[in-house]
């Protein structure tokens, strides 16, 4: 079983940056690739980055350019930096897990961009 626990959101003004982290732990060597997700209200939960085991990448379009996911093997740690953050970027961000036949979140953390 893996467990995921995310940090790093909070407020931050337009134009800002805002960086995001979620710890693994439990069976993270079951783990294929990780990935940060968004949710608003009344929304669908949406995939805005993800990294696979090989060091891959794939960013919805909204955010190319601006957003940056990596990853510490040495600390079970993958990250989100979020640069040119827009209002529009608002929404509670979960971490997620990707394991054969199985997908884990985390708890989700706020991000609001506004001033």
């Amino acid at each position: 079983q893996v467990q995921l626990v995310e940090s790093g959101g909070g407020l931050v003004q337009p134009g800002g940056s805002l960086n995001l982290s979620c710890a693994a732990s439990g069976s993270i060597f079951s783990i294929t690739a990780m990935g940060w997700y968004r949710q608003t209200p009344g929304k669908e939960r949406e995939l805005v980055a993800v990294i696979g085991r090989d060091d891959s990448t794939k960013y919805v379009d909204s955010v190319k350019g601006r957003f940056t996911i990596s990853r510490d093997n040495a600390k079970n740690t993958v990250y989100l930096h979020m640069a040119s953050l827009k209002s529009e970027d608002t929404a509670v961000y979960y971490c997620n897990a990707k394991q054969p036949g199985e997908l884990v979140w985390g708890q989700g953390t706020q991000v609001t961009v506004s001033s």
